[in-house]
């Protein structure tokens, strides 16, 4: 079965370019809460009554002109206002090239900056995803930009980047927040792990970075090996619930384990992508990661929690 599912992956991975549009969305479906704001409010509702919490992306990125970049930030903030009207547990997290950052660093502070008056204005919380690493140091520039302004905002380490530990050395003081994930962009040995073993060790030292330093983490995989050592290390260390949380794809089948997760008491926050731009988004998921397409079948075939 592995075997068949291999040969499946590779063969619609190297179709990828003459796939029809149809079928690229027959593909997006489970991973892609819709096109328009209210359907992404609908589905968040959803996720909400099964338990989860969700973070929700507007998909898209390397934005090229100043007036796209506002008219993101404003769809950024209608979402904002939208969550807290109808009282959902969500948050944003928004990608700083959706913003304008490969415009200028100016133009994503100031957009940035609209955003995160709106997330103060709503009591809500904001998370700056993090993108390839030409990015990263500006993207910790808005970070600490946006934290001046209001407090409740976070960032991301990648923990195939070598750089990540130290990066959380220097940012963790108290009230910091971090998405640990593995990370998928492409880049050179010389600053990123390439090893899975490598990249698994790295995200385990950068959980105990964070509890060292007393800050909040986002426990992003669905590596059930890591899930395994990190509920370790939270019952070793004696975490309490409100310290830490686990995060997720929508739509990537866990076999149960993110229902067992909420019986223990743990936060699981459910990350949902939605947006116009969800062919490229799809493009891209099936590009960088061939195997998704066994998650895909898998998930064609079975019911999701969310």
């Amino acid at each position: 079965m592995i075997y068949f599912t291999l040969i499946i992956n590779k063969l619609i991975a190297s179709s990828i370019p003459i796939l029809p549009k149809w079928f690229i969305k027959l593909f997006s479906n489970p991973y892609v809460a819709g096109e328009t704001i209210d359907d992404v409010l609908q589905h968040i509702k959803t996720i909400n009554q099964k338990g989860f919490s969700a973070t929700v992306d507007i998909l898209g990125e390397h934005v090229s002109d100043k007036e796209t970049s506002r008219l993101i930030t404003t769809n950024y903030c209608e979402l904002y206002d939208k969550i807290n009207q109808e009282s959902l547990d969500c948050n944003l997290s928004v990608k700083p090239t959706h913003l304008g950052l490969e415009l200028s660093l100016d133009t994503a502070l100031k957009n940035f900056e609209t955003i995160i008056n709106k997330a103060k204005e709503c009591s809500n919380f904001l998370r700056l995803d993090m993108e390839n690493s030409p990015h990263t140091d500006n993207t910790f520039k808005i970070y600490n930009h946006c934290k001046n302004i209001h407090h409740n905002v976070g960032v991301v380490l990648q923990a195939y980047l070598k750089r990540s530990a130290d990066d959380a050395k220097k940012l963790a003081r108290r009230g910091f927040s971090a998405r640990i994930c593995k990370g998928i962009y492409k880049e050179s040995s010389k600053i990123a792990y390439h090893d899975q073993n490598e990249i698994r060790d790295n995200f385990l030292k950068l959980v105990e970075i964070m509890i060292q330093k007393k800050a909040y983490a986002c426990y992003a995989t669905h590596d059930q090996y890591l899930i395994d050592k990190i509920i370790e290390i939270i019952l070793k260390r004696k975490l309490k619930p409100n310290q830490f949380e686990f995060q997720v794809l929508y739509g990537v089948p866990m076999d149960g384990r993110l229902e067992e997760l909420i019986k223990k008491g743990y936060k699981v926050r459910v990350y949902v992508p939605f947006g116009s731009e969800w062919y490229e988004y799809s493009l891209r998921r099936l590009k960088e990661n061939p195997n998704i397409v066994g998650y895909i079948i898998k998930n064609l075939f079975s019911n999701n929690s969310y």
